[in-house]
């Protein structure tokens, strides 16, 4: 029986922890916000200066006031999709070993060589 080679286990293969994944959260949900209130200033501005094109500008402005603040609650409360669901894989699958990293035995473990003295 021919004994597999061992397969190291690569650190760039971990999923990112939760503390970096909530942070990236947070710091999207903010910025989603932020584009929200340039929105309602932008709106405001372009309705106290009468401003060519108002009838554009506003329903887009509010379009951006309505529908950010829903987008950014789904993105902050979602997740990263797992390895199998993510689409990238789909199209570059990771070649992926079925097979546990193997330990050396008994054999193949370095020996300490203890001299006998006569």
């Amino acid at each position: 029986m021919k004994r597999q080679a061992y397969q190291p286990i690569l650190i760039t293969d971990a999923s990112r922890s939760q503390d970096d994944q909530l942070t990236s959260r947070q710091r999207r949900y903010v910025v989603m916000m932020g584009i929200r209130v340039l929105c309602i200033i932008v709106g405001a501005i372009l309705v106290g200066a009468n401003a060519p094109l108002l009838w554009l500008w506003l329903p887009l402005c509010g379009l951006g006031m309505v529908l950010i603040p829903w987008l950014a609650v789904l993105l902050a409360n979602d997740r990263p999709p797992k390895d199998e669901h993510r689409l990238a894989n789909r199209f570059h699958p990771r070649q992926q070993d079925d097979t546990p990293p193997m330990s050396l035995t008994a054999e193949e473990r370095p020996h300490k060589v203890i001299d006998a003295e006569p």
